[in-house]
């Protein structure tokens, strides 16, 4: 399997060069020349096998230049059930009176689904660089909205031959999620908050990827980029497997029949998520319809719905400030796949959207994705009823981000007069990464001057939901990273911190 360029570059490179590389050296992001489609032995295969062998079987097509030795040693580590709570990386969880299963990804040691793919990556780039014959280190740069910075730096944690810096966007991240990534353990990590918001420190992040000068300088020290965010394939194929492994779980639990198709929902802001259901659609999974579910900032909603893609609009700060984004990376593949391949038309519209901010796929292309995907999006008014209602009807505690996705859910199946098919809404992270906001949602009182870990506690004490350990040991360790910067000096800190000695 070779990959290329979403803006047309006609080289083709191996898996390896892709994930060590991260992005394209024109500024598009890496996608296989051809998707593989499964089986239906690869099906009847899966539905008995645990979920690290579904992986290795899925990655297997897509990593040609690895063995699948290779590929089954980084996926054992990985998925070792020492490291999920309940042994199980990807459970469904079915709820009494309620035509959905969740799909719990948020079991790992940072409480996100950023985790199934995070703690794959790091092994997988280690491998690559050394196929590729790199004399030099990966320095893995990361733009966060929240959870993948955490997931990112502990994945990456004393990594031989790594070193990982994180920038996240001041005041853009819950407090847990800011204390995860500033109490980080490890000796190759480091944490930086960007004066700014997410598209802020995405888009600096994104430039340094093709500044020459800047890599010329990081070579001189013995580094070479690298990315841990989705651009970055190694980091998305793993995602691909769990929608796959949902699938099988439905089919050996009875709540599907083999070859029914589903309904998947996803909250998402960079569209990596749900375009790994895509990619699991467009290889032989049976999906009725993939249900995109974004907050207040809906550049995505508008988008899947209009054709146009607008992000000259107000920036909010929501409960869910994973999902605050308003340049979701990953819509460029999909644009790639629907326009069969078609790099310069995506180049140009990717270049409208850096000059104007906004651009307007064809007539074509809008029809195609009105047929795949329904589009959804609510305020935090809305996300904490759903919150709410979720609790109270089927005794379920969700976060702010799988709750926006429970009300798309909703209003889809209202909408289509109720679900004729089997469904799965994806439950990204743990509800105890925001429990200020899902404490008030369940009893809209204010608690002025209270601790995140004094809102942890009254949240287990009236739910009975246990607090993940992960989160309980946040309590003791220290802040080890306070520094800040503007996103114009984003490059100074990345060479300061390449310069510093382990």
């Amino acid at each position: 399997m070779k990959y290329q360029s979403t803006r047309g570059g006609r080289a083709s490179i191996s898996s390896a060069q892709a994930i060590a590389q991260g992005i394209c050296a024109d500024g598009g992001l890496f996608v296989p020349e051809s998707l593989p489609v499964l089986s239906h032995g690869d099906f009847e295969a899966m539905e008995h096998e645990t979920y690290t062998g579904r992986a290795v079987r899925i990655l297997s097509l897509f990593l040609t230049d690895f063995t699948r030795e290779e590929i089954g040693e980084c996926a054992e580590k990985a998925y070792a059930p020492e490291a999920f709570s309940g042994g199980r990386p990807a459970p469904l969880t079915h709820l009494k009176g309620a035509p959905v299963s969740f799909l719990e990804l948020w079991h790992g040691p940072t409480c996100a689904f950023k985790d199934m793919a995070l703690r794959l990556l790091p092994h997988f780039m280690t491998k690559s660089f050394r196929k590729i014959r790199s004399e030099n280190g990966a320095l893995i740069l990361v733009a966060t909205s929240g959870d993948t910075g955490k997931a990112a730096l502990e994945g990456f944690r004393d990594v031989e031959g790594t070193r990982i810096l994180v920038f996240y966007p001041k005041d853009g991240v819950s407090p847990m999620q800011q204390r995860q990534m500033c109490t980080q353990e490890g000796g190759n990590v480091s944490v930086c908050a960007v004066r700014g918001n997410f598209d802020d420190a995405q888009t600096g992040v994104k430039r340094m990827f093709t500044d020459t000068e800047l890599k010329g300088r990081l070579a001189e020290r013995g580094w070479m980029f690298s990315s841990a965010n989705s651009i970055n394939w190694g980091r998305l194929v793993p995602q691909i497997v769990y929608y796959f492994s949902a699938y099988c779980d439905l089919v050996s639990e009875g709540r599907a029949n083999f070859g029914e198709k589903i309904n998947i929902t996803v909250p998402t802001g960079n569209f990596g998520n749900i375009l790994a259901a895509y990619y699991a659609m467009k290889m032989g999974l049976p999906v009725n319809r993939l249900i995109c579910a974004s907050n207040a900032n809906n550049v995505l909603t508008e988008f899947l719905t209009t054709g146009v893609y607008d992000r000259n609009r107000k920036f909010y700060n929501t409960l869910s400030p994973s999902m605050d984004i308003l340049v979701s990376s990953n819509l460029e593949r999909l644009l790639y796949d629907l326009t069969g391949g078609d790099g310069e038309r995506v180049a140009a519209w990717m270049l409208r959207l850096a000059r104007t901010g906004r651009y307007e796929v064809d007539a074509d292309i809008r029809e195609k994705i009105r047929g795949i995907f329904y589009a959804s999006c609510c305020g935090d008014a809305q996300t904490r009823e759903e919150i709410r209602r979720v609790y109270e009807t089927c005794g379920y505690l969700c976060d702010p981000h799988t709750a926006v996705a429970a009300n798309a859910f909703r209003r889809f199946a209202e909408e289509a007069g109720g679900s004729r098919f089997p469904s799965v809404v994806v439950s990204t992270a743990s509800p105890y990464k925001f429990a200020p906001g899902v404490l008030y949602a369940l009893t809209e009182k204010e608690s002025e001057g209270e601790s995140e870990f004094e809102a942890v506690e009254r949240l287990s004490k009236l739910t009975g939901v246990p607090v993940p350990g992960p989160i309980e040991s946040l309590r003791s360790k220290p802040v080890r990273f306070e520094d800040s910067c503007d996103a114009d000096t984003m490059g100074e800190t990345v060479l300061k911190f390449a310069g510093r000695k382990s």
